[in-house]
């Protein structure tokens, strides 16, 4: 297993135990790469650096200020940025018109604002064959109750994944989302006690199965490879 050989990655939102971003990390380091893992809690990023021979930073993806750190600190390690991916979000389910302007424009900033300077803060770091990930949601193109601000600022930022490919590609960058739909983990498990909730999932799914953080970080090593 050494398709990322070689290469630098950053993952972004790999500081809850066992969630997509920490799995991702994980991928990457059986790959080859070298992994740097930034996000807010530094005991648990330092505690999975140590396990896969990687570096961590800490990272509020809010803040422009440590985002640019986070992107040095990469450099720093490993000499560039190869791969960088974000996980972050937050599952916020509220009744449209109960939305508070609070949590509106926490959502805003952590879904929308915060990759957008992320990837602004990436592009003049990369070169040559270089890769960034957004982790997104199916639900950026279909329709679930209570979940608008969620939904809105996943799909925002999907189309600015598109302008970003778009302007960068001709320089070797590439940028893409990943979507996945009801997936386990530590974000969804909650949900995961809703009777019935899982398997109405499961008989729309193609596989029979619901996605896995594993399945998502198949598809994040095919794109940064």
């Amino acid at each position: 297993m050494s398709r990322l050989k070689g290469k630098s990655a950053l993952v972004l939102g790999a500081a809850s135990v066992g969630n997509m971003g920490q799995v991702i990390a994980e991928r990457f380091a059986q790959e080859g790469a070298r992994v740097t893992v930034a996000g807010r809690n530094i005991q648990n990023l330092e505690t999975l650096a140590d396990a896969i021979g990687g570096s961590a930073v800490h990272c509020d993806i809010t803040s422009k200020a440590d985002i640019k750190a986070a992107v040095a600190h990469t450099v720093a390690f490993s000499g560039a940025v190869d791969i960088a991916v974000n996980c972050t979000g937050w599952g916020l389910l509220t009744p449209f018109e109960e939305t508070s302007e609070e949590d509106l424009v926490a959502m805003m900033n952590l879904q929308f604002k915060g990759p957008y300077q992320f990837m602004q803060s990436l592009v003049g770091s990369m070169s040559g064959s270089a890769s960034i990930i957004q982790i997104s949601s199916a639900t950026a193109t279909i329709l679930v109750g209570n979940h608008h601000a969620y939904i809105g600022t996943k799909a925002g930022i999907d189309h600015v994944i598109r302008g970003v490919a778009d302007e960068f590609g001709a320089r070797g960058i590439r940028a893409n989302s990943i979507s996945p739909g009801f997936t386990k983990s530590p974000m969804t498990e909650d949900y995961f006690a809703v009777p019935g909730l899982a398997e109405a999932f499961v008989k729309e799914y193609p596989m029979g199965r619901l996605n896995t953080s594993q399945d998502i970080a198949a598809a994040a090593v095919f794109l940064g490879s």
